[in-house]
């Protein structure tokens, strides 16, 4: 299994080794709550009639089922090892680290801190000498409730809004090709509520 791990993770680009990212992938299944096996004990008799009316499921999960949690988990793992610590962001914007805390206090760059206190910087809003074009417009539209792995996520997802030669565009590679960031910002400004 290790080779095959070390093979996919080979081809997706991710510079990590098979144990190191077993060990992310552990540790963001830890973060998630565990699946309830009945979900429908959370509810009175009454509720629990009313939801069954409406559709609603409230049967355990089946052992055999699919864990819904697992994609996640795989989204959390990769996020962590892209990520930048202070020193490699302050390394490749050529700023002193002190630069890059108050950056993240200002809502400038965006980050979490990881289970030993140390600031993880996602690498998507890096280029190769700089931040992302529109970075600071559109990190400041974004609710500041939305966790990490919401944000990373809108960031990479084709948007119908964007369009680059006839195609979807990510808001990254809008912004990367120059594009206007306050399309971005109107979407990023969306995250966490109802479409």
């Amino acid at each position: 299994m290790t080779i095959a791990l070390e093979n996919v993770l080979a081809k997706a680009g991710l510079r990590v080794d098979a144990t190191e990212f077993l060990t992310l992938v552990e540790d963001a299944a830890r973060k998630l709550a565990p699946v309830n096996p009945d979900p429908s004990h959370f509810f009175s008799a009454s509720q629990r009639s009313a939801l069954t009316e409406v559709g609603l499921d409230l049967s355990p999960d089946d052992e055999g089922e699919h864990d819904y949690r697992a994609r996640t988990v795989a989204a959390h793992a990769v996020l962590a090892e892209a990520a930048l610590t202070v020193g490699q962001a302050a390394k490749r914007l050529g700023v002193d680290e002190s630069r890059i805390r108050h950056r993240l206090k200002g809502r400038r760059l965006t980050g979490w801190k990881d289970q030993g206190g140390g600031w993880r910087l996602p690498g998507w809003q890096f280029t190769e000498s700089g931040v992302l074009p529109g970075l600071e417009a559109v990190l400041r539209a974004a609710p500041d409730d939305q966790p990490a792995l919401v944000v990373a996520a809108f960031m990479s997802t084709p948007q119908s809004d964007l369009v680059i030669n006839d195609k979807q565009a990510t808001p990254r590679q809008w912004l990367l090709a120059g594009g206007d960031p306050e399309p971005v910002t109107q979407l990023a400004s969306t995250l966490g509520h109802p479409a």
